[in-house]
């Protein structure tokens, strides 16, 4: 009978043994041990992906010629209006340019766009982390900026050889500089830890007390270009409720994030190029924004 309940609780003292021996390791050994981990997974991840994109290729085929053809419709409209918008924002970046050299301000830093396929989705903490298809061998980085069409997805947490592992706006420990609409005075925005299946949620803070949101109308929160992880002006959710800090002298607020974070296929990485112009792809250069 003893030796029964002895051999009931071996797995759990051979689990707590590890966990033990884990915590105890030298901070190298778990790094080596993650990264190797993370090298034995990425080739599984990577042939997954390549198959759903063969499947995906293979289910369009099936489609009916008309379909192709309202999607080809749909496509070139949406073309278009892309390059209407392109158009309106390099003159923008114009004219900001020469709003920033006659106040003698330092540029910002250029970046190119590295666009990469997402591979997988942290189920354990599904707002949290994502993997995409492209690490070192496309020169990312830790520490680098990720964005799709609607906005800022997070920021590069670990690149490894031929993967990369982002940190979404949503964790809690992404933290960026970012200004309330057209306000000057900058902000700080974290996000919020949420539940499985609930929006993602972030929350600004340190907000003057003389700022005050328009009536029945959101705020769009964008970044700024201070931390140097993110050009200037690109969103990151929407603001429709003020209330006092707990420190009383700063104003704090919820951040809706854009829902499409749920289901992300490709992003752009900005990789920093001191050739590249700031901000998006100018009308000189054009570059399609990922679709979500």
């Amino acid at each position: 009978m003893a030796s029964t309940r002895a051999s009931r609780f071996r797995p759990l003292l051979v689990l707590a043994l590890f966990l033990a021996a884990w915590w105890l390791a030298p901070v190298a050994v778990r790094r080596f041990s993650r990264t190797s981990f993370s090298l034995f997974e990425a080739p599984g991840w990577l042939a997954y992906s390549r198959v759903k994109d063969l499947q995906d290729y293979w289910s369009l085929r099936d489609h009916s010629q008309n379909d192709l053809i309202e999607a080809g419709r749909d496509a070139t409209r949406q073309t278009n209006a892309a390059e209407l918008q392109v158009q309106e924002e390099a003159a923008l970046r114009d004219d900001n340019d020469r709003l920033a050299a006659l106040l003698q301000m330092p540029p910002e830093p250029g970046f190119r766009y590295e666009f990469a396929r997402v591979i997988r989705r942290d189920e354990t903490a599904w707002w949290q982390e994502i993997v995409i298809r492209k690490g070192q061998n496309a020169g990312l980085a830790a520490g680098q900026g990720v964005v799709f069409a609607g906005g800022v997805v997070g920021r590069i947490a670990r690149a490894d050889e031929f993967t990369a592992t982002v940190e979404l706006a949503s964790s809690p420990s992404f933290r960026v500089d970012a200004n309330l609409g057209s306000d000057p005075n900058p902000v700080i925005f974290q996000g919020l830890a949420t539940k499985p299946l609930e929006p993602p949620r972030g929350e600004v803070r340190n907000i003057s007390q003389s700022f005050t949101l328009p009536d029945g109308a959101a705020t769009m929160l964008v970044t700024s270009s201070l931390g140097g992880v993110f050009p200037s002006g690109l969103p990151l959710g929407e603001v429709n409720h003020l209330a006092p800090g707990d420190d009383g002298l700063f104003q704090t607020g919820s951040v809706n994030l854009d829902p499409r974070l749920a289901d992300l296929h490709e992003v752009a990485v900005l990789v920093p190029d001191a050739t590249a112009l700031p901000g998006p792809p100018s009308a000189a250069t054009p570059t399609p924004p990922p679709k979500p």
